[in-house]
Formats: structure tokens, sequence, C-alpha cells
């Protein structure tokens, strides 16, 4: 576990995680998840490494999710912090510290993707790909997604 300066944790326990939290965050206020199913939320965070942001009080602020082999390769995703919580710093700090758990972990490579927050990530090392044609997705869609 992590302790900011003002007092927020970062905390990959699952015992903290507050599941109903994280399903309003993701199905109804996160634009990439929108709609997803409870089910398919509680498998992703069963089949990954979950970092969750607590507050000085100890509720749940946020949350990050990685999906990683531990060896060579990570993917920071669903990350969300409440709005009440945003604009000082704690993605920044966050995001920080879980590349510096995977950086341990011999991962060499970690990705990402966004839509309004590259300045937050570029602070702590990413950028955009150097080759993006490289890289390829297949992507369908499972009912209840958008």
């Amino acid at each position: 576990m992590r302790v900011h300066e003002s007092g927020y944790e970062l905390d990959p326990s699952r015992d903290r995680l507050d599941l109903d939290l994280i399903e309003q965050w993701l199905a109804a206020e996160a634009y990439w998840a929108l709609g997803r199913p409870r089910s398919v939320i509680e498998r992703s965070i069963d089949n990954s490494t979950v970092y969750g942001l607590y507050g000085r009080s100890g509720e749940q602020v946020g949350v990050f999710r990685v999906v990683t082999d531990n060896a060579t390769f990570a993917w920071l995703c669903d990350v969300f912090i409440d709005k009440e919580h945003r604009g000082n710093g704690l993605a920044q700090w966050a995001v920080a510290h879980i590349r510096d758990d995977l950086l341990a972990t011999g991962v060499y490579r970690i990705i990402l993707a966004t839509a309004d927050a590259h300045g937050v990530y570029e602070k702590v090392g990413f950028a955009p790909l150097a080759e993006p044609d490289r890289l390829m997705a297949l992507t369908t869609r499972r009912i209840g997604e958008s």
C-alpha cells in the first residue's frame, strides 16, 4: 500500500474494493465502459490486478485495473477517479506507483488507451506509440456493452 502526502491510499488489496461503486463508475460514467454488465466487471477484476484509491476516511475514490503477465507486458485500463477527487494529481501519483510496481516485476512494456488524459500519462513516462501501424486490434461487442 502507498500513502499520498495528503492521506489518500493506493492499495492492490481486493478485499477493500467496493464492487457496487466500481460498477457505477464503469457502467454509468466511464465513456469506454458504458453499459458494461456487472458480471463482466466482476470477471475482469477477478482476472486482473486491481488497485483501489481510497480517501482519508477509507472510502474508495478511484480504481485502476492492470492486465499483465508479470514478466514482460502490462495493459493499464479502467482508470477512474471520482469527480470529487479529480484535479489534484492523484491519477499521476497513482499511475507512477503502479508503473513502478510493474517495472519491479520485470515488465518492460506498459500500454494504455485514453481519449482525454494524455498529459497525465506523459508526466509519468508514457508516450504515443512510436510505430502505431504495428499495433492491431480485434474488437467485438458483448451484449450490454456499447
